[in-house]
């Protein structure tokens, strides 16, 4: 098990019609298995919630975002621990990790059998429905904070410049919260970008992310747009497109949305209101 997110592998790479032996940094992409103990102290119950496949770093980060994004949780009180299973095989080291809920925590069983899957490139598989996921998001945003648009222009050079790995790799999706000064004030990466959102999230679990806008360094998915609504951050951006379907929940949910940026061009898809020259 590689605990770091990159690894080093022996090339042949070819250069001005020449082979020659080199070596190459990877992105490490390995399982994570979540499980999950709740119920009443005397009678707690354990499941295997879901497998995703991520880059091994802030993994507990992961958990809690995802948990708190699929709404399993509402805030950082419903966990009672979060940790590492021990006496794992080797390849399994570090790649477990078992949640304590509270006892308040009400789970409902028969959301659980569709049994989550989750890759590094299309997040949750499964999903009975689409009006199933829209459940999740039962909020409408409505705090209006002004971001400014000559400051989110350069935005895509500041991702770039705190993309440590993605330098090394070029295989690694990052998602970053700005400030309304245009400043950068977290960023985490992960082979998947669904990961590397609930990262975000789940390292400021309890603060208020309305405050703050979010920037992708690839496409907007609707699930990526169902996990900045249910944080409550109401401006997302990204370097790549929207789907519809990301277009149609921006809408629903009265946030803003802007796609294809770069330093000299944007497309507002929705929120306009919130942007200023």
């Amino acid at each position: 098990m590689n605990k770091s997110g990159v690894k080093i592998a022996n090339i042949k790479a070819m250069r001005n019609q020449n082979i020659e032996s080199k070596e190459d940094v990877l992105v490490v992409e390995e399982p994570l298995e979540i499980r999950l103990r709740y119920g009443p102290a005397l009678d707690r119950n354990e499941i295997k919630l879901a497998i995703t496949m991520r880059t091994p770093g802030n993994d507990f980060e992961l958990v809690r975002g995802f948990l708190f994004s699929e709404g399993i949780i509402h805030s950082a009180i419903d966990i009672l621990s979060i940790k590492y299973c021990i006496n794992t095989k080797e390849t399994e080291e570090n790649n477990i990790i078992k949640v304590e809920l509270a006892e308040t925590v009400n789970l409902n069983e028969q959301q659980f059998k569709r049994n989550f899957y989750m890759t590094s490139s299309c997040g949750v598989c499964g999903k009975s429905s689409i009006e199933s996921v829209m459940e999740n998001c039962d909020l409408k945003i409505t705090h209006q904070k002004t971001f400014n648009l000559n400051q989110i222009l350069e935005l895509p050079e500041k991702l770039r410049s705190e993309q440590i790995s993605f330098k090394h790799t070029g295989g690694l999706h990052a998602s970053a919260l700005f400030d309304e000064e245009g400043k950068i004030v977290l960023l985490r990466e992960d082979v998947g970008r669904h990961n590397a959102l609930d990262k975000v999230i789940g390292a400021l679990l309890d603060e208020n992310l309305s405050e703050y806008g979010l920037i992708l360094s690839g496409r907007i998915s609707f699930e990526l747009m169902q996990k900045a609504a249910i944080a409550g951050i109401q401006l997302v951006c990204a370097i790549g497109a929207p789907s519809s379907l990301a277009v149609d929940m921006a809408k629903q949910f009265n946030m803003t949305l802007i796609g294809f940026l770069k330093s000299d061009k944007l497309n507002i898809y929705s929120g306009e209101e919130r942007l200023k020259l």
